[in-house]
């Protein structure tokens, strides 16, 4: 039995939710592992396209799905994809899909903070979304947080609230100016969704163990991408919590020997939302060109998503963070119709090759892509479906993209239809 992480490579955008989607086939149980509702996975499924982002993506495929309690849960968020996700025909009940009750929960005060420190940066705001996922993990390191075993509490939930919410609310108003809010309003609208989320709320880690332990397969599915991470990501610049596959064990509630295999989601090319350095950034016809053909609109924010070609420097760093294990390739069609295609292979920096990702953003705002160049391919690829099939310029870049990671390409995929993938070795079959 495989228990396969999937993560993204790069700054996020890169189509997990496809892959995840693709591989819950083969899967029994999908785990969202952390991150909130300021990801969104878009599939698209006999023409119809779904968009989540708190729910797994295997829902769609009628597999059990958990939200593991390395997530901050929005429940009015949740609460409204349940909702659309049903009246689309997909099962939702607590059959299909467990929170857990060590999951953190974002509460109105997250996101007036969240809006209120952004306005206030003005030009050098770092690109939140604003939905108050930064505030709920600060308040969680800080032992402030409200998790939703404290949620379903009836006695002692009120007293929580009002006692963090004197705080949050000296911190609006004197700080920022901001209007505060009211406690007693807020206690009454969450009692709302404890009633109505309380039957999907459990301990998801025995549920996960007992799976895996009966022979059962699990995905676990990560959000945002690894060069936002934290941690390893370009911080500031990044998200707050950890997005690299070491953190599917802690964000789900299992040990590190049950983890089989680790895919890598990476775009034919590169993007990426809001701001922070990207070397490999086109400004020019080209990056245009991919953006629109790619439709590079972010699928929570909507907002447009900057372009450039493949980076393997950023990869390598990504592979290596998180032992990839293989790769599956997105948005390969996307290239079609260019003369010429460009891997970035190194940087240079006042005169100084690097081969490897800087830490220093300072460093890596300086750094110039060092580049390669191999010949593009005029033909539609959208309709292919096994690999010698395709052009043999494309086949070079695929294989050159191995080459350079040093990491086999299992999928790749061609078009935004689950059956416009390449399956070249499927790490649940």
């Amino acid at each position: 039995m495989a228990n396969i992480v999937v993560i993204g490579t790069q700054w996020g955008d890169e189509g997990k939710g496809k892959i995840v989607d693709l591989l819950a086939e083969k899967a029994d149980i999908v785990v969202r592992f952390q991150g909130g509702n300021n990801a969104g996975h878009t599939m698209v499924v006999e023409g119809e396209q779904f968009i989540s982002h708190l729910v797994p993506s295997g829902i769609l495929q009628g597999k059990v799905c958990v939200i593991g309690n390395g997530l901050v849960v929005d429940p009015a968020v949740l609460i409204e994809e349940m909702d659309y996700l049903s009246s689309r025909g997909i099962d939702v009940g607590p059959g299909k899909l467990q929170i857990s009750d060590r999951a953190h929960l974002i509460m109105p005060h997250h996101r007036a903070i969240d809006h209120a420190r952004e306005a206030m940066k003005g030009d050098k705001k770092i690109g939140t979304t604003g939905r108050g996922i930064g505030p709920a993990y600060e308040d969680k390191a800080t032992r402030r947080g409200i998790r939703f075993a404290d949620l379903l509490d009836a006695e002692s939930f009120p007293e929580k609230i009002r006692a963090i919410m004197e705080e949050k609310n000296f911190y609006l108003s004197n700080y920022f100016s901001a209007d505060t809010l009211d406690p007693e309003e807020v206690i009454e609208k969450y009692r709302g969704y404890a009633q109505r989320l309380a039957p999907h709320v459990t301990n998801v880690s025995i549920t996960i163990f007992n799976a895996i332990r009966n022979g059962r397969q699990a995905l676990f599915e990560g959000a945002q991408g690894t060069h936002l991470d934290i941690d390893h990501g370009t911080y500031p610049y990044v998200t707050s919590s950890n997005t690299v596959a070491g953190n599917a064990c802690a964000g789900a509630g299992i040990g590190p020997k049950e983890i089989t295999g680790v895919i890598g989601v990476v775009k034919a090319y590169t993007t990426r939302v809001g701001a922070g350095p990207f070397p490999c950034e086109l400004l020019d016809e080209i990056g245009d060109r991919i953006q629109e053909k790619g439709a590079e609109f972010g699928a929570t924010t909507g907002r447009r998503r900057r372009c450039g070609w493949l980076d393997t420097v950023l990869l390598r760093n990504a592979a290596r963070l998180n032992g990839l294990t293989g790769l599956a390739v997105t948005k390969l069609d996307v290239l079609g119709g260019l003369a010429e295609i460009k891997i970035c292979t190194g940087y240079e920096c006042n005169g100084q090759s690097l081969a490897d990702f800087p830490t220093d953003l300072k460093v890596l705002e300086a750094c110039k892509p060092v580049f390669e160049t191999l010949p593009g391919w005029p033909e539609d690829i959208s309709g292919v479906t096994e690999m010698d099939k395709l052009p043999i310029n494309t086949i070079n870049y695929i294989k050159r993209i191995e080459a350079l990671v040093e990491t086999p390409i299992d999928l790749v995929s061609v078009g935004p239809g689950r059956n416009q993938t390449i399956v070249r070795r499927n790490p649940l079959a």
